[in-house]
């Protein structure tokens, strides 16, 4: 396994960890400011691993079709889309 699939396992897991025990307090529930914090927890491994997905695509993906000249636009555009749905 390659070291960039490593690093967004490895934050995937951080955020389920993270959601497990947002679950386990709302199931004991627990005080909500407490679950509010860990659910932030939760966000920002996800948007860490999100980060880590865009700077591999942009280093692959969209530099391999810069580097043959072909859908540039194409592939800057399905960039801008996603950060569209945010």
């Amino acid at each position: 396994m390659d070291n960039h699939k490593k690093k967004i396992l490895h934050r995937m897991k951080i955020a389920k960890g993270h959601l497990e025990k947002v679950i386990d307090m709302v199931e004991k529930g627990e005080y909500c400011l407490d679950v509010i914090q860990q659910s932030q927890a939760v966000q920002s491994a996800l948007s860490k691993a999100d980060e880590a997905i865009l700077e591999n695509h942009l280093k692959t993906c969209v530099r391999d079709s810069m580097e043959r000249g072909k859908n540039i636009d194409e592939k800057v555009k399905e960039v801008i889309e996603v950060f569209k749905r945010k």
